[in-house]
């Protein structure tokens, strides 16, 4: 059993954002991108029998993926937007079982080791055999977003409600700390022996994961509640997810929530996903200073995404976490509008710092709130996975509308409307959660 409060604990289960926050940053923002890119490029000048690589356009570059001659950028974005649905689909049905049977760190375990090995799997990435490397891909961003089901889903179990705020703030500082300090010493590796061993990172951060991840395991039993699962546990698990959304169903200010989190969240999740794309097109860097501006840019965030959550822990515990998330979200809009007419690479560096402050904040806020608006349950991943579910369904509706509008109006800068527009109906709906949860009626597994 977890003692709620107990330091030791509170600890270790930290530390895993610290673990797998570096696929977070090196895999999902950083290096692979830029790596995914050059290495496509390479190829391509290859298939065609080009040697001066700057002398190709990126925009026509393809890649043979299956017999269909393919961008690469338009391909990684389906492989990731195909991870999203995957998760979506998978971690409701897995995480009633998980519930059932008490197995929720062995979930957690699972997809923590699909996800690093699947990074170290980069090391062998190949443009002449993308099929394979994008695989490694999706298995890894499957690895990565599952296991977060199962991750936060413990938040309820280790502490009380009145120290949520400040325990998910610490997580979030701790995995941009954690991420930060491996993708310098991957850029110290590259930028002090050379390019070629860029593959290494991918190495490192599959090794990394899996390693500090390790303190987490130490420390979260399983099997909380001592479940004892009888036979066709598989069918009884998806009959406990039934019953925790029949629950749910019951509840007001928790379905309220999870409403505005939807609009508000996808506005947060596109902006993560998109940044780099939408600097790499809307500013004008001056000659080849682009990539390098953007590691500068991506590490501010890092740095001022940990004050910013620090910062906004301890304002939800005083005025209230929705008034703490409206300032936030609000905060947001107006960073819309300065995307849409930023410029230069300093004005983009402001633009970073700003989306740093309440990048981390808002996340660490939301994940928290909706963990002390959680009803009295042993059933928490179930719980979760509808956040998750929610999530994900939100990542591919923004990053889908971001992409559309860029489409229509030849303009990515126009994109940022869509984003905004996300943040504008979640304040909206943010206003209509109510302060107190209604009375609900408990339901057996054994009535469905």
């Amino acid at each position: 059993m977890i003692q709620k409060g107990d330091k030791k604990v509170i600890r270790g289960w930290v530390m895993y954002d610290w673990a797998n926050s570096a696929y977070n940053l090196v895999i999902s923002s950083a290096i692979f991108p830029i790596f995914y890119e050059a290495n496509t490029r390479a190829h391509y000048a290859e298939s065609i029998g080009v040697t001066d690589l700057k002398s190709i356009d990126p925009n026509d570059v393809t890649v043979d993926f299956f017999g269909l001659n393919v961008s690469p950028s338009v391909l990684y974005s389906m492989v990731i937007s195909f991870s999203f649905l995957l998760v979506s689909f998978f971690s409701p049905l897995l995480s009633g079982i998980a519930d059932y049977t008490g197995d929720k760190k062995r979930f957690l375990q699972f997809f923590c080791y699909l996800g690093a090995f699947a990074c170290t799997t980069l090391f062998f990435f190949d443009a002449s055999r993308i099929e394979l490397g994008m695989l490694s891909v999706l298995f890894a961003s499957v690895g990565f977003w599952n296991s977060l089901v199962f991750y936060n889903s413990f938040l309820p179990e280790i502490a009380d409600k009145s120290e949520h705020d400040r325990i998910s703030a610490r997580g979030f500082i701790m995995g941009y700390i954690g991420s930060m300090t491996c993708l310098v010493i991957c850029l110290a590796m590259i930028m002090g022996i050379g390019k070629e061993l860029t593959k290494y990172s991918f190495l490192l951060v599959g090794v990394w994961w899996l390693g500090f991840a390790q303190i987490t395991y130490s420390v979260l039993p399983n099997n909380i509640h001592r479940r004892k699962p009888e036979k066709g546990y598989i069918w009884r698990g998806f009959r406990e997810l039934k019953k925790v959304f029949k629950e749910f169903q019951q509840t007001n200010r928790l379905k309220k929530y999870l409403r505005a989190f939807f609009f508000f969240n996808t506005g947060v999740q596109t902006v993560m996903l998109m940044a780099t794309i939408f600097a790499s097109k809307a500013i004008k860097w001056p000659g080849d200073s682009g990539t390098t501006g953007l590691i500068i840019a991506i590490l501010l965030i890092q740095i001022l995404g940990a004050i910013g959550a620090r910062i906004m822990s301890e304002l939800a515990m005083k005025i209230g976490n929705i008034v703490t998330l409206l300032g936030a979200v609000i905060f947001w809009i107006g960073i819309c509008a300065c995307a849409y007419i930023i410029e230069t690479p300093t004005e983009f560096y402001m633009l970073a710092a700003a989306v740093g402050l309440v990048m981390g904040g808002v996340q660490a806020t939301a994940r928290s709130t909706y963990s002390k608006f959680l009803p009295e349950t042993t059933d928490t991943a179930s719980y979760f996975s509808f956040y998750d579910a929610t999530e994900k369904i939100g990542i591919v509706l923004g990053t889908a509308f971001f992409g559309a509008m860029e489409y229509f109006f030849e303009n990515i800068r126009y994109s940022v409307f869509s984003v905004a527009a996300f943040f504008v109906i979640g304040i909206i709906f943010l206003v209509l959660v109510p302060k107190n949860e209604i009375e609900l009626k408990p339901i057996k597994i054994d009535e469905l």
